[in-house]
């Protein structure tokens, strides 16, 4: 299958983030029939349970949740879209503006980087500025892109080392400017040196570690200073430690906040909610698409938000993430490897702090699917993961990590690989 879909699909997937080759290229399943719970099956009736990247983030109550799938069953049985509009989403505007009082307004989207376009637009159609400073990773839409066509390399640490814009229009250079996180001082170079024209600043509000200090405050501030809207891209931060955006828990007020991955459960939607002032100005530009109008979205977004908030799910997703870090640790120690362990904990990472990293992690990964496991060096929390589940993988784990340290001590790593090493993902910046 994987060589068939590289004939007819550039790249063989539609997400950099599924390619067999970002895990154990030739091993790696890459196609399934069915998944329930942590459990997915491949093409060949194999069962992993998936201790690895979750759908990428977009299934946070668990695959195929019955509370999720029965709400969008009965949406299906009264007509997914017709000339009218689906109530559902003034519903679910209504539950976004209860759970964030600072905002009042709502528009939809289906997919993340969609929705962050719209919401890039509405800001700039509000401070009519056109220039962004941006920290992280918020998709593959031009205005984004654009970085890096002023110069070659200023995406390294957001997205990839080299990346080649091709097919971004020339003219954008200029008008998007990366800043790192935690280093106010750079949002304050990019906005001395671009004057007045800066009229948004787009960030995640945590990404591999906690603000320090006053970082967040410092950036609003900033935002404020030059009438800038502040734009939070809560797409993978959104509901995983709590029910909403994560910059509820650290205190700092966006203008604009966008919400996708979770959102759903693994159906399409994304949300752009925000300051009635701000949100208004998607009156004086063009924003629609048909495919927003659908009821699908809307619905399985109110029963996943719904019982997430019922089950206080994001204390589970971080109690389980925390044990998996801890886990790790002890079965680094206990191999006598160096890792480094970052992210919150419903969304961990671990690195080997050795040359070949990535052959490491590749045969981890490798060691992992013949003992039944889906693994990489990430972890993304579902609250389908139990404890029982936790404990089986890291004792995995544990036994996988002792074969890499036996396989370095030996020299004979690369000789245990049964394929390519892994291509290297994305570089979120720190």
């Amino acid at each position: 299958m994987q060589d068939k879909a590289r004939k007819r699909i550039p790249g063989g997937t539609q997400l950099l983030s599924k390619r067999p080759e970002m895990f154990a290229p030739g091993q790696w399943p890459g196609y399934y029939s069915h998944a329930k719970g942590v459990q997915v099956w491949d093409l060949d009736g194999n069962k992993y349970i998936d201790m690895s990247i979750n759908a990428a983030g977009a299934c946070v109550l668990g695959y195929a949740d019955q509370d999720v799938d029965a709400a969008v069953r009965k949406a299906i049985d009264a007509g997914t879209n017709s000339i009218f509009n689906s109530p559902e989403e003034v519903e679910l505007a209504d539950l976004f503006c209860e759970i964030h009082p600072w905002a009042q307004m709502v528009r939809y989207g289906r997919s993340g980087g969609e929705s962050m376009t719209i919401a890039v637009r509405i800001a700039r159609a509000y401070t009519k500025k056109d220039k962004v400073a941006f920290c992280g990773y918020h998709g593959w839409f031009d205005w984004y892109l654009a970085a890096n066509l002023a110069h070659g390399d200023s995406l390294d640490g957001h997205l990839l080392p080299g990346l080649d814009p091709a097919g971004v229009p020339r003219v954008l250079a200029g008008t998007a400017y990366p800043f790192r996180y935690n280093h106010a001082e750079e949002l304050e170079a990019i906005i001395r040196d671009n004057k007045d024209e800066v009229g948004v600043v787009v960030m995640e509000p945590i990404r591999d570690s906690y603000p320090q200090g006053d970082f967040l405050k410092r950036v609003r501030e900033l935002a404020d200073e030059v009438g800038a809207v502040l734009i939070f891209d809560e797409i993978t931060s959104g509901f995983r430690i709590n029910t909403g955006g994560i910059h509820l828990k650290l205190g700092v007020t966006p203008d604009v906040a966008v919400f996708s991955k979770s959102l759903g459960n693994g159906y399409p939607i994304g949300a752009v909610i925000g300051k009635e002032n701000v949100m208004q100005a998607a009156q004086s530009t063009f924003i629609s698409s048909t495919n927003w109008t659908e009821k699908i979205g809307p619905v399985a977004a109110l029963a996943m938000i719904r019982k997430h908030k019922r089950l206080s799910a994001g204390d589970h997703l971080t109690a389980i993430g925390t044990k998996i870090q801890e886990g790790w640790r002890k079965a680094s120690e206990e191999a006598g490897l160096k890792i480094s362990i970052s992210g919150i904990p419903p969304l961990s990472h671990f690195a080997f702090e050795h040359a070949k990293n990535q052959a490491m992690t590749t045969l981890f990964t490798q060691l992992m699917l013949q003992k039944g496991y889906l693994a990489s060096g990430k972890f993304y929390s579902m609250y389908a993961h139990k404890f029982s589940d936790v404990d089986a993988y890291i004792a995995a784990t544990k036994d996988s990590f002792r074969s890499i340290a036996e396989a370095l001590k030996k020299e004979e790593l690369e000789k245990q690989l049964l394929g390519p090493v892994a291509h290297s993902g994305f570089h979120r910046l720190a």
